[in-house]
């Protein structure tokens, strides 16, 4: 029997081994790399999902804040205006059937709604999504101060308007006091403004995207316009026809 058939060369077995283990080693990395982009690859779509939906939540609510502030900015001149309307009635009374009704149509109104607050505060989850403190405190603070304005000053002036009818007389116009609603309305409005541009600061928004978002959304509330303008004819064509059809069985006796 020929020994050299038998007995395999040392040298021979340990390059098999190197081989072996070379292929291992491979196999190994090869592994280890695919899981990595797999699970890496699954986080960075999950980051960029999260920073997605921060960017919308934020963007959501730096739109409410931006359109309550501008109705509060609307609202606030109107009670120095009324203020001087009431000067120049006194300095001439014979002002006072006409500028009385300028007066009634100067009391402020707080155009907004509560949809977005709802959303932002109720929920823990929106609340971790955004995951900044202070810039939550601060909308917390702003919807505070929005409540307040609408509460104290134009709800206010509005009971008391009902409760004491003051422009039927000359009287009652020049001694509706408007000089404390007046001073709160510039305070809250100066709180406002601040928590307003620390809230874009913070979550560096610019007056550029505002204003993108701006024009996107009074787009999609067009639609919701026309909609409404749709429904309203729709109601004002079965009205009519109903209208017509009562007529018509009054004629035929059938009521």
């Amino acid at each position: 029997m020929n020994n050299d058939k038998l007995h395999t060369p040392i040298f021979v077995k340990k390059g098999r081994r190197r081989v072996m283990m070379k292929q291992f080693l491979l196999s190994l990395l090869a592994t280890t790399v695919s899981i990595a982009l797999t699970f890496g690859t699954a986080a960075v779509i999950d980051h960029h999902k999260k920073q997605s939906e921060k960017r919308e939540i934020v963007m959501m609510v730096m739109y409410d804040m931006y359109r309550s502030l501008q109705s509060a900015e609307t609202a606030d001149p109107m009670l120095r205006q009324s203020m001087q309307y009431q000067l120049k009635i006194a300095a001439d009374t014979s002002l006072y059937k006409t500028m009385r009704y300028q007066i009634i149509h100067l009391v402020p109104k707080l155009d907004y709604t509560e949809t977005a607050e709802r959303i932002f505060s109720t929920s823990i989850e929106t609340i971790n999504t955004v995951g900044n403190v202070l810039f939550t405190e601060n909308v917390a603070e702003f919807y505070q101060a929005r409540k307040l304005y609408k509460t104290a000053i134009c709800d206010s002036i509005a009971n008391r308007i009902s409760l004491e009818m003051p422009f039927r007389t000359l009287k009652g116009t020049l001694n509706f006091d408007y000089s404390w609603d007046a001073l709160l309305s510039g305070e809250i409005l100066i709180g406002m403004r601040q928590l307003f541009v620390q809230c874009k600061q913070m979550m560096n928004i610019s007056d550029e995207e505002l204003e993108a978002y701006r024009r996107e959304r009074e787009q999609m509330d067009k639609g919701l316009s026309d909609d409404e303008e749709t429904m309203n004819s729709i109601w004002n064509e079965v009205n009519r026809l109903q209208e017509e059809i009562g007529a018509a069985r009054e004629k035929l006796n059938l009521e």
